[in-house]
């Protein structure tokens, strides 16, 4: 029998339940989508350029990742629609940077864990 699993059924209803009704399920998708937004390594090395040079934008991104512009875009817009990323247009150049919370979520994905040592 795997280690995963009980050998037999120990459920606690009551406080199984009052978990179950306190659970937030819009945060619990929101938490999901930015987890994924980071799910990529395309989208990965992006965050990782844009935490090593602040504010890029897409030509310096698509250089730096040595992926076509309209693929860096497309990750972008995937980062920005998670709120991991912000843009701001300046002329016919639009500039991309992490968001405090795309900052903070690309940290922690770095920060080795107390298991894993």
């Amino acid at each position: 029998m795997p280690d995963d699993r009980c050998d037999l059924l120990c459920l606690d209803l009551a406080r199984a339940e009052n978990i179950r009704q306190h659970l937030d399920q819009t945060a619990i998708a929101d938490a999901a989508a930015r987890g994924k937004a980071l799910g990529d390594p395309t989208r990965v090395t992006i965050a990782a350029a844009l935490r090593e040079g602040g504010e890029l934008c897409v030509c310096d991104l698509a250089w730096i990742t040595s992926r076509p512009e309209n693929l860096v875009g497309h990750h972008l817009r995937t980062l920005r629609a998670a709120g991991l990323a912000s843009s701001r247009r300046e002329y016919k150049i639009v500039f991309y940077a992490l968001t405090e919370l795309g900052t903070r979520l690309f940290d922690s994905f770095l920060t080795p864990t107390e298991a894993g040592r």
